[in-house]
């Protein structure tokens, strides 16, 4: 499958997402997309039937947790495919723009792509108050800590499979996308974020729209920042010391 070119795979953790579910699978561009893999991450609704109604290969992880579901995802890949594109459940996201992440990783401009809510006005005006304030703090705290300045933590992001492979991503909550982008610093990846739309979630989030979630979701992102941190200067180490796959 795909023709000669780098084969991808997406990923989507789902938490009882079934009115978005299927929207979110329609709209997948399927010629550049090889795997469509949705984590059910213990939904008490329709979400996987909703998945495999729209062909979507469903995977089932019962442990609570965006990193814990994305760790299944990653294991029901293929063992071709190049590039793992991560994409939220519950239609934010546009994932007609996944072609917009691939292009400068097939390019060989970048390892990591991420896609900005922020470089587009319309954009951040779907952000809710919780995520503009803790954008700015953990992307201000990371330009401190790590000399890199990124504009967005945002869950919409692609990934050469061998680049994240190294990085031995090890968070199982809310810290899974900040660990990516601490540790793809640090191991010196090649990183490039692209503005892209993001619209107002489809039903009640998990994280923002309640105090207890975005709390424990800000404290998780700020440990997790420290964390790596002390890490690199305590022990002047790389964040991940494996090379490459290909270098």
């Amino acid at each position: 499958m795909g023709g000669g070119r780098a084969l991808v795979g997406v990923i989507i953790p789902a938490l009882n997402e079934e009115k978005a579910i299927g929207l979110v699978l329609r709209d997948i561009p399927r010629s550049a997309v090889d795997q469509v893999i949705v984590v059910d991450n213990g939904s008490s609704d329709n979400t996987a039937r909703e998945a495999e109604a729209h062909a979507a290969v469903v995977k089932y992880e019962p442990s609570r947790g965006y990193g814990a579901a994305c760790q299944t995802g990653m294991k029901a890949l293929e063992p071709d495919i190049d590039i793992i594109v991560f994409l939220d459940a519950d239609y934010s996201d546009h994932p007609e723009e996944i072609a917009t992440l691939l292009l400068p990783i097939t390019e060989n401009r970048a390892d990591l792509v991420i896609g900005s809510r922020t470089l587009r006005g319309a954009s951040r005006k779907a952000l809710s108050w919780q995520q503009v304030w803790g954008n700015r703090l953990a992307t201000k705290l990371m330009g401190w800590c790590f000399g890199y300045h990124f504009t967005d933590l945002g869950p919409f992001r692609a990934i050469r499979r061998g680049a994240l492979e190294t990085l031995a991503m090890s968070d199982r909550g809310y810290g899974w996308t900040v660990e990516m982008q601490v540790k793809a610093a640090c191991a010196g990846l090649r990183i490039l974020e692209v503005p892209v739309d993001y619209r107002t979630r489809i039903g009640h989030s998990k994280v923002s729209g309640t105090l207890r979630g975005a709390v424990g979701a800000g404290a998780k992102i700020l440990y997790t920042i420290g964390r790596y941190a002390l890490r690199c200067k305590l022990c002047r180490l790389p964040i991940a010391s494996r090379p490459m796959a290909g270098e």
